[in-house]
């Protein structure tokens, strides 16, 4: 039963801190979803949206920043 408490707790964490993040890239303005080599199609009452540039930028980033966690973690 602790452990079911501890993963609800660190679930609990990690999902305001996602909000917190979204909310601070609402706030700031990022054109994230909006850049060059974004694909948006519209036709009529139609939209699709593919953010192909942002989720290669938001891999790349992730990837550095979880590599250096686990670097710094590792020592």
């Amino acid at each position: 039963m602790l452990q079911l408490a501890r993963t609800l707790m660190i679930l609990g964490v990690i999902i305001l801190a996602t909000g917190g993040l979204l909310y601070l890239v609402a706030k700031l303005n990022l054109p994230l979803g909006r850049l060059p080599g974004d694909i948006v199609i519209q036709r009529g009452n139609f939209t699709c949206i593919f953010p192909l540039a942002t989720s290669i930028l938001l891999s790349i980033l992730l990837t550095l920043l979880l590599s250096l966690l686990a670097r710094y973690l590792n020592r």
